[in-house]
């Protein structure tokens, strides 16, 4: 098992160093159509799969010692109505850089560019979590994604 705020700490510097990262990180193209994103560092790996495009759903894992101890899957889209959905995505990755290092599921609670406005909003402690976050223009949502996770195979069948 490992401790939350190892895992916490560990969170956050994969997530900013693989999709919020943007064009700097490594893409893998893999044969299902989807792709795959890895960070690690020392007995730590994490992997992040995403179908989209857009709309795009995923799910991040950690391995600790090469065995699954967390995950977290996701979903989202931009309203239909937004043209500009690459911009919207630009914007993500920014609010994403700002990830809190104690709660490393998504974005900030909140983060405003020019007329774009990010909220994240949660529930749970990192073993047990689900949550949503939105894109608002003028008081209109633009794009709204969920997401939920945690631990996962902490008890053992004898």
């Amino acid at each position: 098992m490992i401790d939350g705020t190892r895992l916490c700490k560990f969170l956050a510097k994969a997530k900013k160093s693989t999709y919020a990262a943007g064009d700097a990180t490594k893409k893998i193209a893999e044969d299902d159509n989807s792709t795959t994103l890895i960070f690690e560092d020392g007995d730590l790996k994490y992997h992040d799969n995403y179908f989209g495009g857009e709309p795009f759903g995923g799910r991040e894992v950690v391995f600790l010692q090469n065995v699954p101890i967390y995950i977290m899957v996701y979903y989202g889209l931009v309203d239909e109505s937004t043209s500009d959905f690459k911009a919207v995505y630009k914007f993500l990755q920014k609010a994403l850089l700002m990830i809190p290092e104690d709660r490393p599921f998504r974005g900030p609670d909140k983060y405003t560019e020019n007329d774009l406005i990010y909220t994240n909003s949660y529930t749970g402690e990192i073993g047990n979590f689900f949550g949503k976050e939105i894109i608002s223009r003028a008081g209109k949502k633009i794009y709204k994604a969920r997401y939920s996770g945690g631990f996962v195979d902490i008890r053992k069948e004898e």
